[in-house]
């Protein structure tokens, strides 16, 4: 059974990680329900907003399950842990809604990483993010020394990941990485969510793809994606799926 969950209520909806006694570390079908969750979230056109947190007190997310993939072989390892859950964060990240990731508690490793696939983030005063995989012997897998090195400065990164230092609130904010430091970060998101289900949800689509695509975020699928759309809006489009239902040369405007 997973223990990521998936509510709405009107066009917010919330992703939640629901395993606190194990500080929602991440497991194969938590992972497997996040792949399918964006799906039904990428296809909804009543929901405009997505908020991202954890159950519990203590941790958003502590990181990957070390149970599932400690007995793995390294191919499988490396194949379906490490590239697989890339797959997943990385369709988080690429969601056509913006998203944001409420900091209930700490942030280490995989979480940090979930963190970094929202668009904005909301930080309990008391949690911390880290990149602690180093002191069991492996290293970031899920982006940590991609996206979170472009969402953060490069010596900060080495801080957590080559030295084990954790970062707290107050300095994430300041570095930029959350947006707000809240007591009640489900509130706050509550609140980021509802400014952004009065904007036009497609000029917000639409910006979030131009700015992916300039921060290098899937920047070819999102630059055909950009065109495909201009195209599709023209008269020439028309005229060309037209002709071809009816077997006839198309005749193009150039409109």
């Amino acid at each position: 059974m997973s223990t990521l969950h998936l509510s709405v209520a009107g066009a917010v909806a919330e992703l939640r990680l629901d395993n606190p006694a194990k500080l929602n570390s991440l497991t194969v079908p938590m992972l497997e329900a996040l792949d399918a969750h964006c799906a039904t979230l990428e296809r909804s056109a009543e929901i405009r907003v997505v908020i991202l947190t954890g159950a519990g007190e203590k941790a958003f997310c502590a990181g990957a399950d070390i149970g599932a993939w400690g007995p793995m072989a390294p191919f499988d390892f490396a194949r379906l842990w490490v590239r697989e859950g890339h797959r997943i964060f990385d369709r988080l990240a690429r969601l056509g809604k913006p998203t944001i990731a409420a900091l209930n508690g700490h942030a280490f490793g995989g979480g940090l990483e979930l963190a970094a696939c929202c668009d904005i983030r909301v930080i309990t005063p008391k949690a911390a993010l880290a990149l602690p995989e180093a002191g069991i012997g492996i290293v970031p897998g899920w982006s940590g020394t991609q996206r979170v090195a472009r969402l953060l400065p490069e010596a900060v990164v080495k801080e957590m990941a080559l030295f084990g230092r954790r970062i707290g609130a107050e300095r994430a904010l300041a570095l930029g990485f959350v947006a707000e430091v809240a007591e009640d970060v489900g509130a706050a998101a509550r609140a980021i969510a509802e400014r952004a289900v009065n904007l036009s949800p497609r000029a917000v689509e639409v910006a979030k793809y131009m700015i992916q695509a300039g921060v290098g975020e899937d920047r070819a699928a999102l630059i055909e994606a950009l065109g495909s759309g201009m195209i599709a809006a023209s008269a020439d489009r028309a005229e060309g799926v037209g002709a071809f239902a009816e077997k006839r040369k198309p005749v193009f405007s150039g409109r």
